[in-house]
């Protein structure tokens, strides 16, 4: 098959869809692979290491969508993109369509066959092509709430640790799951006073288990959450519900509740925030303020430590890659049920269920 990696093109995105040894490796497998010039280089991989691993480099966007029969990204095609995108094409990244109506409605009308990284799910529930970019963001979260939360960045001026004889900073987490956790991890390491809450109880039980009664976890319902986000200095909103859009748990009088420089992290913005006043900022400009309450809002956070990304991120993308070129999506999707659940637009229709029922689009399932 035909692979093409174009360059990202949203802001501050360094991160590449596949690294020169995916690359090698699919060459190896018999494909040949179309790399648009410096599409590496914010990962720190030059467009000799990609020649040298087998790969072609082409100068522009255009000849890479135009050569490729599969195009292979990090982040969802924007506009500039879409009329590059043809009929059948297969296009395999993040796409959180649930807040893309518009990029789902051309993906339809170009009839490509959009398979999507974060929906991607194993049986046990598990999201392995989301997980590596959530365990980034979630680490994020908790350093640049600490940033934010120094007085000449606009905060508090509180240390997140606190030091001997004085409080550490109070973090609320909200979302167990794998940014959550790698949140909490990060927080706790700093020796700050975390919470952390959710609706799985299962869940709690077990980060009760791995901190140790290093955390508090309380079970997640309006009250709760009411409580802790007023007594908090970094906010973190942690909540996925999978190819849906993210729920609102925390309003804006809760944010108004909380003390003036105190920040929020939302890492839930790629799937609409879980947090009513989070809206998509940049990295360029990453923060607002509601209320005298900073707000970090960026969603592609990982974009900005892209070397640690792409190659954390190409450890897990490969597998499917492999499979896709080697069988076509039809094949793929039928022999591997986590991948079947990663296709989200095919034929000219939606065939996700969440984003057809969170856009209010018709939902045609797929039938081999």
């Amino acid at each position: 098959m035909i692979i093409g990696v174009p360059k990202e093109i949203k802001i501050s995105e360094n991160r590449v869809g596949m690294t020169e040894a995916g690359v090698r490796q699919l060459v190896k497998e018999g494909n040949t692979l179309y790399v648009e010039k410096d599409a590496g280089v914010g990962s720190g991989i030059t467009n000799q290491q990609y020649e040298k691993a087998g790969a072609k480099i082409l100068d522009t966007k255009a000849e890479v969508y135009a050569k490729a029969d599969m195009i292979v990204k990090v982040k969802e095609p924007l506009p500039d993109e879409y009329e590059l995108m043809k009929e059948n094409q297969i296009l395999y990244t993040y796409l959180h369509l649930a807040a893309e109506p518009k990029l789902t409605r051309v993906l339809c009308e170009r009839k490509v066959k959009s398979i999507a990284y974060e929906t991607i799910q194993k049986e046990d529930g598990s999201l392995p092509l989301l997980t590596p970019m959530s365990e980034v963001a979630g680490r994020m979260a908790t350093q640049i709430g600490a940033y934010y939360l120094q007085k000449d960045h606009g905060g508090k001026g509180i240390l997140l640790g606190g030091v001997t004889g004085v409080r550490p900073a109070k973090v609320t987490i909200i979302g167990g799951g794998v940014v959550g956790t790698n949140a909490a991890k990060m927080a706790v390491g700093l020796g700050a006073d975390v919470t952390v809450l959710d609706v799985n109880t299962s869940r709690l039980e077990y980060l009760d288990d791995i901190f140790a009664g290093q955390i508090t976890t309380l079970y997640s319902n309006t009250q709760n959450i009411e409580q802790c986000v007023a007594e908090s200095d970094l906010l973190v909103g942690g909540v996925l519900i999978t190819g849906h859009k993210a729920p609102t748990l925390v309003s804006k009088q809760m944010v108004s509740s909380m003390s003036k420089g105190s920040v929020v992290v939302d890492v839930a913005v790629d799937q609409g925030g879980c947090i009513e006043t989070c809206r998509p900022t940049s990295h360029q400009h990453p923060t607002y303020e509601v209320d005298g309450v900073i707000h970090y809002c960026v969603p592609n956070m990982p974009g900005v430590v892209s070397r640690t990304s792409t190659y954390a991120l190409t450890n897990v993308t490969l597998r499917y890659a492999s499979m896709l070129a080697a069988m076509g999506v039809e094949d793929a999707i039928a022999k591997d049920k986590a991948l079947f659940k990663g296709l989200n637009v095919y034929g000219g229709a939606v065939c996700y269920e969440p984003v057809a029922r969170d856009l209010g689009l018709e939902y045609k399932p797929y039938r081999n």
